[in-house]
């Protein structure tokens, strides 16, 4: 085979290399706080719906922890109360990125709690969720954040 049709042969995949490259190193541009911010809207979303439904129907929250979901060491009531505060308000601070490491804590401590007590058949999700509590947890709230606001206010930035 002649070089000029072996150029000819491989040239669209080097071509395709080139373009995937491109396409792999503007991706690569994103900002990290693009994720940081696009983790907290997901992750509130999730526990803020879970604590509105516990508030909106108080009573059957409260069956339903003395029933199905059964968390050891507390009672029915309380562990009802602990875990819609925890989902209203860390999910409240992940949405405006204030205290985003101190409200993925409680978080994880709740989907830990769910994984081994209530629903361990829905690993995959707690999965998911746990990553990218872990990822706020060590990473922060990013630069869309009050967190950021509030460190560059003081001169932490």
């Amino acid at each position: 085979m002649s070089e000029r049709a072996m150029t000819t042969t491989h040239a669209p995949a080097s071509g395709l290399r080139l373009h995937l490259a491109d396409l792999f190193s503007l991706l690569g541009r994103v900002p990290l706080s693009i994720h940081q911010l696009l983790f907290r809207l997901a992750i509130a979303g999730v526990f803020l719906r879970a604590g509105l439904t516990k508030i909106g129907s108080w009573e059957s929250t409260v069956a339903l922890f003395a029933d199905e979901y059964k968390v050891p060491v507390l009672a029915p009531h309380v562990a009802a109360a602990l875990s819609a505060t925890f989902e209203l308000g860390c999910s409240s601070l992940l949405l405006l990125g204030l205290g985003t490491r101190l409200a993925a804590l409680p978080l994880l401590g709740m989907i830990t709690t769910i994984q081994l007590f209530v629903y361990p058949q829905a690993w995959p999700e707690h999965l998911v969720w746990g990553a990218i509590l872990l990822f706020l947890l060590t990473r922060g709230g990013g630069t869309i954040s009050l967190d950021h606001l509030i460190a560059r206010t003081l001169g932490r930035d």
